[in-house]
């Protein structure tokens, strides 16, 4: 099981993530934690009405970062020397430190997109902690019939990164391989909505469906048989290319169902053309099947 966390991207507990900083410990809580993550420090005041406005904004900005950026606020009335030092000269000013020095800043309120725009170029210094190493690993491990310990990674890398698309889909996937239909559909139903429509989770989408027809697939050979008696029968042939997929006969399921298409596209409410996009969906984008079963289906389209 790999370790994740070690690097910059470490998550923090959401109460840890902003802290009210004195003196007494801006050298801990910034200059030292800013070695491991990104920190921005919130000059403030309690009489000020724009630090009102942006604090709020910054603390959620940094909130939905999930750990990749820490904020410190700063009271000036109160800290005056630190203040003083940093030539603090109006306010809200906001400073940036990575690796201990200020790199990044500015002062003013913003709007919400250059505050976001803002932190996502902190988050981006200090990498991605070796999640997509992380994310490569659990794959080779699914690929290789490690399905267990793909999905103990993956879960791994959702508790730093919830809004990870690659290890939702990733989880999804993993559990489908182990026939855990249920529980792959209850983890893709309750992903976070920001992520909902991602590619990865689009295709798991496409997959778990696919893996549902095939637990009810018939017999390969008893589907050809009546495919062959009778080749006008469209709905044994649509039944003939599941049992096909199921089988894991992908190409000659793709075959089948561009051949309803040919003889009648709009058959069944055009279900052969539906069932292709599925299975296309489900396959990744660069896959040979895919690619040459779309150019198929496009010149039957087009023609």
């Amino acid at each position: 099981m790999l370790e994740l966390g070690q690097g910059a991207q470490a998550a923090a507990p959401k109460a840890d993530l902003i802290k009210d900083v004195r003196e007494a410990d801006f050298m801990t809580e910034v200059i030292e934690a800013s070695r491991e993550v990104p920190v921005i420090v919130d000059f403030w005041a309690p009489w000020c009405g724009p630090c009102r406005t942006l604090g709020p904004a910054l603390e959620e900005a940094v909130k939905a970062a999930g750990g990749k950026v820490r904020m410190a606020k700063v009271n000036v009335d109160e800290n005056q020397a630190i203040a003083a030092q940093l030539r603090i000269q109006s306010i809200p000013t906001v400073y940036a430190f990575w690796q201990g020095q200020p790199v990044d800043g500015f002062q003013g309120a913003i709007p919400g997109s250059q505050i976001k725009a803002f932190i996502d170029r902190l988050a981006a210094l200090a990498g991605d902690g070796g999640l997509a190493e992380a994310i490569a690993a659990a794959e080779e491990m699914l690929e290789q019939g490690a399905a267990a310990d793909a999905a103990e990674t993956f879960a791994a890398i959702l508790q730093e990164e919830p809004n990870n698309a690659a290890a939702y889909a990733g989880l999804v996937r993993s559990h489908l391989a182990l026939g855990d239909l249920e529980q792959a559909e209850a983890i893709l139903n309750g992903a976070p909505a920001e992520i909902s429509h991602a590619p990865e989770l689009e295709a798991a989408h496409a997959q778990l469906e696919l893996k549902k027809q095939a637990a009810k697939a018939g017999p390969v050979d008893e589907l050809r048989a009546r495919v062959e008696a009778n080749p006008d029968d469209l709905q044994a042939r649509f039944d003939y290319a599941q049992a096909l997929y199921a089988a894991g006969k992908v190409a000659e399921a793709v075959d089948e169902l561009l051949e309803i298409f040919r003889r009648d596209r709009n058959w069944n409410d055009e279900a052969a053309k539906k069932q292709l996009f599925t299975i296309f969906e489900a396959l990744p984008p660069n896959d040979p099947i895919a690619q040459s079963g779309r150019r198929r289906l496009s010149s039957m389209i087009f023609a």
